[in-house]
Formats: C-alpha cells, sequence, structure tokens
C-alpha cells in the first residue's frame, strides 16, 4: 500500500465532503500501519468536523500519547474535549500545548473558547485580547473578543474591538450578523445597520446566520422582517441544528402576536433541552412572562423564582466576585453632601440650562424609556439610550483627590471643566447633537448621582419619574437585568425593596440640600392624561412645543433599536395597561409593604 497516496487521496476525498469515503481510506491505512500519526491525525479531523467528538478524542489522546512533545496533539485533544463539554479536561490538555510552545492566535482562540463555553468571560476576554493583538485583522477572533468584552460589561473595550470591522479578513456572512447583532446590543445603532444589511445580502446563508438576523430584526423591532426569516428557516431542514435557540425566537415571536399559549409551549420544550439548570434562566423569565400575560399568576411566580435561582447560580460562574459579595450595600448611600460645602459652591462658568443635559432618572422600571422617547421625538432634544457617562464623571471627580460627595468645593473651574469635557466626548461617541440640540441623558440609577448632576451642570433640569412601588419591585422582579449587582439586588423581593428603599430616601435627602431642578412624572398620570402631562413637562424644560412630543410609538418604531427590556411595548400606544399589575402578585408582595409604606403614603398610593 501507497501510504502517502491513501492518505492524499482520503484528503481529497475530504475536501470535496465524502467523508465515508474518507475515513475508509483513513481506516485502510490504520489497519496496515497502526499508529501511523498522519493518518490518525486526518481520521481525527474528520472525525471532529462531522461532530463526532468523542470518537475524535480518543484518536487525538493515542496521538497526544505516542507523541508527547508535539503541542499540535494535545491542542487538538483541547478542542475535541471542548466540543464534548468537558472543558475542564480541554484546559488541562490546552495548559500542556501551552508548556510546549502552543502561543499562536488559532490556539489562544481555541483556549477562550472554552472559557466562552465555561461561561467565564473575563478569562475568555484576556486570551482572546492576546489572539486579537496576535490576528488583528482576524473577523472570527476579533468578534468573539468583543464580545467577551461585552460579557463582563465592558461595552467600550468591545465597540474599540469592532472598529473597521469591514476591513477584516474571514467576514462570512455568520460572523458579520454576529458583529451586526452586538453593535446593537452596544448601542451603535447605524454600525449595526451596516453589518446587518449586508449579512442579509449575503448569499447563500446558513441557518445559524439567518437565526441571528431573525433575532437582530426582532430586537429592532422589524417584526415582520424577522417572521420572513422564521418562515424561512420552517422550510429549512438544516433549522434543526439550532436546537433551543430557534425555540425561543420562534416564543419570542410569537408572544409579539399575543400568542402566549404557544409562546409556553415553544418556551417549555425548549427548557427540557437544557440541562445545564445556571442556563435553564434564560428562557425562564420569558416563559414567567407569558404564564403572567395568561392570567396564571401564582404559575409565573414560581417560575420566576426559578428564574433567580438560576441567574444567580450562572453569576457565580460568570461573575464569581460579584457573586461572593451578593446584593450591592449601595454605600454611596450612606454618605451626603455637606449642607455648608454646598453652600459654598462657585457656579462661575457653569453651562446655562440650554447647554446642559435633560436628566431622567430613577430607581428601574419606573417608566423613563416611555418619557425618553417622547422626549426624544422633540427635533430640539436627542437621546443616546442608557450609558453610564455620568458615573465615568464622578470616577474622574475623584480622580482630583476630593472626597465625594461631602467636600466638592476644592473643584476649581478648570478641573470641572476638563471633567464636562470628557463627558461630552463620551457623549459624542454615541450621538452628534446638531446646533441647538439639548441632550437627554436618561440612565435610571443616576438617581443616586444627585450631586455629581449639581456639581457639573447646576442648571440642568431633571424628571424624576415615580411610579406605584409595588408595580416598580414586580416589574424589576420579572426582568432579567445584565448588571451582577442589579441582578443580584432583584433576586428576591426583600433584597429589591431594601434597595428601593435606600436609593428613594437618598434622593430626596440629597435633594432636600441641593435644592435641584426636579418635576416629578407620576406614570400613572402620564399614562392617562398624556397630552396634558407632556405639555407640563415641556414647559418645565423651556422646550418650545412640537405636536411629535405627542406620538412616541411611531417615534420608537422609526428609531429601531431601544436598549431597554420595554423595546416591544414603547413602540405601541400610550396604554394604562401596566397600571395596577402588583395586585395580581399582592399575597406575595405583603411581606415588603412595610419597608415601601413611607413612599405609598408620601405619593398617595395603596398598597
Amino acid at each position: 500500500m501507497d501510504v502517502a497516496l491513501e492518505l492524499q487521496t482520503a484528503a481529497e476525498l475530504l475536501g470535496a465532503g465524502d467523508t465515508p469515503a474518507a475515513e475508509l481510506r483513513c481506516r485502510q491505512v490504520l489497519r496496515a500501519s497502526p499508529g501511523h500519526p498522519d493518518a490518525q491525525a486526518l481520521l481525527g479531523l474528520l472525525l471532529h468536523t462531522t461532530g463526532r467528538f468523542a470518537e475524535a478524542e480518543e484518536v487525538y489522546t493515542a496521538l497526544a500519547l505516542q507523541e508527547p512533545q508535539q503541542w499540535p496533539h494535545w491542542m487538538n485533544l483541547g478542542t475535541a474535549r471542548r466540543n464534548n463539554k468537558r472543558y475542564d479536561a480541554a484546559l488541562t490538555a490546552y495548559t500542556r500545548a501551552a508548556e510546549l510552545g502552543a502561543a499562536n492566535a488559532d490556539f489562544l482562540y481555541n483556549v477562550g473558547l472554552t472559557h466562552i463555553d465555561r461561561c467565564d468571560f473575563e478569562a475568555a476576554r484576556a486570551v482572546l485580547q492576546r489572539a486579537a493583538g496576535l490576528a488583528p485583522e482576524d473577523a472570527e477572533i476579533r468578534y468573539r473578543y468583543a464580545h467577551a468584552c461585552y460579557q463582563v460589561m465592558n461595552n467600550e473595550e468591545a465597540s474599540r474591538a469592532l472598529e473597521g470591522w469591514q476591513y477584516l479578513s474571514g467576514l462570512t456572512g455568520d460572523v458579520v450578523a454576529n458583529i451586526g447583532h452586538l453593535l446593537m446590543n452596544l448601542g451603535e445603532a447605524e454600525k449595526a445597520r451596516e453589518a446587518l444589511d449586508r449579512a442579509a445580502r449575503e448569499a447563500p446563508r446558513d441557518p445559524q446566520t439567518l437565526l441571528t438576523l431573525a433575532q437582530a430584526f426582532e430586537r429592532s423591532n422589524q417584526v415582520s422582517e424577522a417572521r420572513a426569516l422564521l418562515d424561512a428557516l420552517s422550510r429549512d431542514p438544516r433549522a434543526v441544528t439550532l436546537g433551543t435557540e430557534l425555540l425561543a425566537t420562534q416564543a419570542q415571536l410569537a408572544e409579539r402576536d399575543s400568542q402566549h399559549e404557544t409562546a409556553c409551549e415553544l418556551l417549555t420544550q425548549a427548557l427540557r433541552e437544557v440541562h445545564d439548570f445556571h442556563l435553564r434562566h434564560y428562557h425562564l423569565f420569558r416563559l414567567a412572562k407569558c404564564q403572567d400575560a395568561l392570567g396564571r399568576y401564582d404559575e409565573a411566580f414560581a417560575t420566576l423564582l426559578e428564574a433567580h435561582r438560576s441567574q444567580v447560580a450562572h453569576l457565580r460562574l460568570t461573575a464569581p466576585t460579584a457573586a461572593l459579595r451578593g446584593a450591592p450595600d449601595m454605600a454611596v448611600t450612606q454618605f451626603s453632601t455637606d449642607p455648608a460645602d454646598v453652600a459654598s459652591w462657585d457656579h462661575s462658568g457653569a453651562p446655562s440650562l440650554e447647554e446642559s443635559p435633560i436628566f431622567i432618572v430613577a430607581f428601574p422600571r419606573s417608566g423613563t424609556t416611555l418619557l425618553e422617547l417622547t422626549l426624544d421625538a422633540h427635533p430640539r432634544l436627542a437621546a443616546m439610550d442608557e450609558q453610564p457617562f455620568l458615573l465615568n464623571a464622578l470616577n474622574d471627580l475623584r480622580a482630583y483627590g476630593v472626597e465625594y460627595p461631602n467636600e466638592l468645593r476644592g473643584l476649581t473651574a478648570s478641573q470641572l471643566q476638563s471633567v464636562r469635557n470628557a463627558y461630552w466626548e463620551r457623549v459624542r461617541g454615541k450621538v452628534r447633537l446638531q446646533p441647538g440640540q439639548r441632550l437627554i441623558d436618561k440612565n435610571p440609577l443616576n438617581i443616586l448621582r444627585l450631586p455629581v448632576i449639581r456639581r457639573l451642570f447646576p442648571n440642568a433640569r431633571i424628571l424624576l419619574a415615580i411610579r406605584h412601588p409595588c408595580d416598580v419591585l414586580l416589574s424589576c422582579f420579572m426582568q432579567s437585568f445584565r448588571s451582577p449587582e442589579f441582578a443580584l439586588t432583584c433576586a428576591d423581593l426583600r433584597t429589591l425593596s431594601a434597595g428601593y428603599r435606600r436609593a428613594m430616601d437618598f434622593w430626596y435627602q440629597q435633594q432636600g440640600i441641593l435644592a435641584a431642578a426636579v418635576r416629578e412624572v407620576r406614570y400613572e398620570s402620564f399614562v392617562v392624561d398624556f397630552e396634558s402631562q407632556v405639555h407640563d413637562i415641556a414647559g418645565f424644560l423651556e422646550l418650545p412645543w412640537d405636536d411629535r412630543l405627542l406620538a412616541p410609538g411611531a417615534h420608537a418604531r422609526a428609531k429601531g433599536f431601544i436598549s431597554t427590556p420595554s423595546y416591544s411595548q414603547v413602540i405601541q400606544p400610550v396604554s394604562n395597561k401596566a397600571v395596577g399589575r402588583w395586585r395580581a402578585y399582592e399575597r406575595h408582595l405583603t411581606p415588603v409593604i412595610p419597608v415601601l409604606r413611607p413612599y405609598l403614603e408620601r405619593w398617595g398610593y395603596e398598597g
């Protein structure tokens, strides 16, 4: 037998897609020359590419033991183990490969994928950053690196990683669709649209690309486009490989059509296929919302309890430090501005009202997105979705060595202006204000940063969104939040109610000292008496009237991507159907109502 010729033929057959014939040739060579390294390597590749990972692992194990000083064998063994979901064993093999000199981009990429599969995104970010440094033009590596950054809440690094994506190599339809979807989640709407349009034009398109595009279209409220892609997938026999991801997307579209029973069935089917408890919350939160829509309230609440347990288990893997600390104690609320210090603040040279942002603050899920989109419809205003820029400004203030928040008078005019300049530079990365336009900075948790607002922008107008505290708590409890700290705060109602109370206590304590220009916007009044409320808000903001303020749903549909969980609700006409939703869960909320009592009484809510 001419072994070299047989292996060359086998490789050609494999390249042509005739895997049975290629495998037969490899095994014939191994019967004639047991342990032949090239035949084993080709057989291992064949088994791997056909998804027979356990068999591939056996072959690569034999190779690694036969030639233990060859790092490619250990790398291939690690990759087979990773695909066989033996992640710790994969890392053991990769460690041995590294000891033998493996250090190229492909090797680091595979190690990074293993950390992603283990949900250790910080380790993945570090390894993939090195891989991207070695292969900066590789689109797949850059995408995976950006995705890991996004998972650890480092959005700025993720955005930088995707800069110039159009010029990378290896831009398959699937990679471009993934890049577009990630850019959308990063709030880079225009860049995302370019990538998604390009992926949509690619032909032929594999099922995963079609599914990614469908998810992106649904997330940007392009529902008819998403449905068309799912219809195409339903006719594609290859779609069986998409598993629970396809079921979840079908459920999402069914929910948008108010087919809640169908959505429940799809999500229940998906959950039967999810065997890792820490991954079940992705479907459980959605299932609870469908059960709620069907009036199955006790069932929904039980589902939510399981969802939060699953999410906490997930956080122990993805954010172990945060999970170990538990729910944050909101340490900032333990400190206060000093009235004497505030009285001595020099506001010389501070921006005017027209030069200052309009800040929308609240406890999350108090109606801030509807308020933001209403104002964003005005041509003289521009929103940028939720950004951490005020928190960045707080860190910039602290960098000058001041004791925050009780000793801010020592900041000079030039230092304050430098912090403002950095704030506006970050803003320009998200939105381009036209001459005469004012910025809307909506971030609910800026409710904890009133001293920063007042020191930097003393003439700014602030809108405080309030809503029945029980509806706020219920809405938070029904959401899966990306922030590990806030997800842990929402993991049980007692912790959540305590966090709500601390946030509101801090706000009113600080407002009593700082006396900022604030208007409270009560959600229930806003949705019931919408036109009158909007007129009053426009007057408070010293904003000329524009009828477009009365059509936030149409503006939201035109806007496309909206970063908050209520993205599918705010495109609908303004309604009061979410008012009093908590009543269906009253017996579950009763134990925490005493914590909320001061604000129920302050605002005149029943409870």
